[in-house]
Formats: C-alpha cells, sequence, structure tokens
C-alpha cells in the first residue's frame, strides 16, 4: 500500500485500533521495564550490602597460622590451651 494512497474511513477505524491495542501493549510492557529495572536496582544494592558484610567478616578472620579460636562475633574468648584441659597427674 502506499501512503499516497488514501483508505476508505472502515480501514481507517480498524488501523486506528489496532494502533490504540498496540500503544495499550506498549504502555503495559514499558511498565513492566520499569518494575523490572526498579527491582534489578534493589538486588545490585543487596548484593553490594552482603559483599561489604562478608569482606568485613573475612577481615576479622586470623592469619592461617595463628592457633587461636576463630570469633567471628566479636566476643573476648580466652586462647584455648590444651595443658589446662588435661587433669594434673600424679607420679
Amino acid at each position: 500500500m502506499s501512503d499516497l494512497t488514501p483508505l476508505p474511513s472502515g480501514d481507517i477505524s480498524v488501523l486506528e485500533i489496532s494502533v490504540q491495542r498496540l500503544a495499550d501493549k506498549l504502555s503495559i510492557v514499558a511498565e513492566a521495564v520499569k518494575k523490572l529495572t526498579a527491582e534489578r536496582t534493589q538486588l545490585e544494592i543487596k548484593i553490594e550490602d552482603a559483599q561489604k558484610r562478608i569482606q568485613h567478616i573475612l577481615s576479622r578472620l586470623p592469619e592461617q597460622s595463628d592457633g587461636r579460636q576463630l570469633n567471628l562475633l566479636g566476643e573476648a574468648v580466652p586462647p584455648n590451651n590444651p595443658e589446662d584441659d588435661n587433669e594434673p597427674t600424679t607420679h
């Protein structure tokens, strides 16, 4: 169909209905994209926060050569001496 060819009036109303239907669908899709973008942003923020918490925990871990008990909660824990666990022996 050429742009210069006039359409009968019945065809114009059919086209208007089709255009409106497509515009409605496009609006729904645009709103869904907007919602998904907001959700993705929120998830990225949550991931960043989790990575920061993990890094904080990892930074508090003792060196591998350190034999002390791991204390990830920051509470004071006395070092564990295996000699203290043994009962006194009599010779």
